[in-house]
């Protein structure tokens, strides 16, 4: 399997991963998956129950054994949970096995898109806005570690994101550098 064969979209909670993840697949021809759509699925409850009663940690490990499987397939766009990078193993798994898009949002366009969502978890705080700052601080520095293109998310519609991707892996295809973000 190629490294080329995936794609695999990280970033905060609320990033568009899964809304771009569609379109990727989409216009590729890949079969679009969702690792927190496909621990629901196993599971039969959805993400917040698995917090509620496993604890956090229980969730990370339920994510570990999902991304194990789903990077071993090909040919696949794979929207990824926020916290995914928090797991060295699922960050190398990443790393290896597909082109890595982060899809990067400041924690206020992140804020203003998921402050009504009672689907996530760590955003049912006393200050969602100050959370998110934290995950952000937190996290940027793992999404950037294992990211092969970095798109900033509060600048371009999702459809005009998704061509500037296009063009990016079809660079990053051909053999080209990849660089800065837009």
């Amino acid at each position: 399997m190629s490294k080329r064969d995936n794609l695999y979209l990280v970033g905060l909670m609320g990033a568009g991963k899964t809304t771009v993840g569609r379109l990727l697949a989409r216009h590729y021809g890949c079969t679009f998956h969702d690792s927190d759509h496909e621990i629901e699925a196993r599971t039969g409850v959805k993400i917040p129950v698995i917090f509620e009663i496993e604890g956090e940690a229980g969730f990370r490990r339920r994510e570990e054994t999902a991304i194990a499987e789903l990077t071993a397939l090909s040919g696949i766009v794979l929207a990824t949970g926020g916290g995914v990078v928090l797991s060295a193993a699922n960050r190398e798994r990443l790393k290896q096995s597909g082109v890595v898009i982060y899809l990067r949002g400041t924690p206020e366009h992140l804020y203003e898109r998921t402050r009504h969502d009672r689907n996530r978890p760590l955003l049912q705080t006393d200050n969602p806005l100050d959370t998110l700052r934290e995950l952000y601080r937190q996290r940027d520095p793992l999404y950037r570690e294992i990211a092969d293109i970095v798109v900033d998310t509060g600048r371009q519609s999702v459809s005009g994101m998704t061509r500037v991707l296009c063009g990016k892996l079809d660079l990053l295809r051909s053999g080209l550098p990849v660089t800065g973000t837009e």
